[in-house]
């Protein structure tokens, strides 16, 4: 009787377990069922490698759908056709952007949908449209795939230059160049006390330089300086031409005063000098004639002619 008490406890328990397993899976689907979702179309240009129905759908990394479809555009076979099932509750502004992301430790690829302000519209279907259409563009990931074979090029390209560079003419210039090096590196080391004194000497001339620097700037601003002194000789030019404007003044007074008398001498004074100077010409004249006949003939001078004779009165 007791084991089979027993063993109607143990079925009574699974049951029970069975019935509330089946009862949260009805709960968890009938939420599921009940919540609602908005479709979106997105179209790719170029592969969209990893990426298959049911992978997840997230809004700047928030998980908010999934993907419904992916297929080849009908009237486009360069594009992929990704429909997507987003919560209704999500608002899809018109400047947000869709891109296909994969996960480098697993490998799934997801799509990531980014962007939308708060002031754009909501995305709505135009017309021809069976659902609204999301822009898509490259991840960052498939833009560096896409030019994976461009950049792989260049590469082969460099590889052929360095080859090229590194010729067995190349290589004899190269060793070439590095054994003068080296010599100029043994030259420079026996050197190294030549160096040093014109590193040293280098160090006097600055400091004298520094040195001459100081003293000029002394004698030019220091106590009976250039500075004071050309103050003091600008100071005595100033006296000077305030003197020579003062004596030109004096000048012009002292001229302005003796102008009439000036013109008195040159009006009058100069006539009688004009005709005492002729008066006296005459004179001196006379003189000259006198003296002549004095060395000529002083009798004739002091008694008269001799030799006209006797005359009666």
């Amino acid at each position: 009787m007791e084991t089979r008490a027993h063993y109607a406890a143990v079925g009574a328990f699974v049951l029970a377990m069975v019935f509330l397993a089946f009862a949260a899976v009805l709960w968890l689907a009938h939420g599921a069922l009940n919540k609602a979702y908005a479709r979106y179309d997105i179209y790719f240009f170029g592969p969209v490698t990893g990426l298959r129905q049911g992978a997840e759908v997230d809004y700047s990394g928030v998980p908010v759908g999934k993907v419904a479809d992916v297929r080849i555009d009908p009237r486009n076979v360069a594009l992929i056709r990704v429909r997507v099932e987003i919560d209704e509750e999500v608002p899809i502004k018109i400047d947000a952007r869709a891109s296909v992301e994969t996960n480098i430790l697993s490998g799934v690829s997801y799509i990531l949908i980014e962007g939308g302000t708060q002031s754009a519209p909501l995305l709505t279907a135009k017309p021809g449209e069976e659902y609204p259409v999301i822009h898509a563009h490259r991840s960052r990931l498939a833009s560096v795939t896409a030019r994976a074979p461009e950049l792989l090029e260049k590469l082969n390209e460099t590889a052929e230059r360095l080859n090229r560079l590194l010729g067995t003419k190349n290589q004899k210039a190269l060793a070439a160049t590095l054994a003068n090096l080296e010599s100029f590196s043994h030259g420079l080391a026996e050197r190294n006390r030549d160096i040093a004194d014109i590193t040293h000497n280098a160090d006097d001339a600055t400091r004298n330089l520094g040195k001459l620097v100081d003293n000029i700037n002394t004698s030019f601003s220091g106590p009976n300086g250039l500075a004071q002194k050309a103050g003091a000789a600008l100071a005595g030019f100033d006296r000077l031409a305030r003197n020579l404007n003062q004596t030109n003044g004096q000048l012009q007074a002292t001229i302005a005063e003796v102008q009439p008398g000036l013109v008195d001498f040159s009006q009058h004074t100069l006539g009688d000098i004009h005709g005492l100077v002729a008066d006296a010409r005459q004179l001196v004249s006379g003189l000259n004639q006198v003296s002549d006949q004095l060395a000529r003939d002083p009798s004739e001078v002091l008694f008269g002619d001799r030799r006209r004779g006797y005359t009666p009165q």
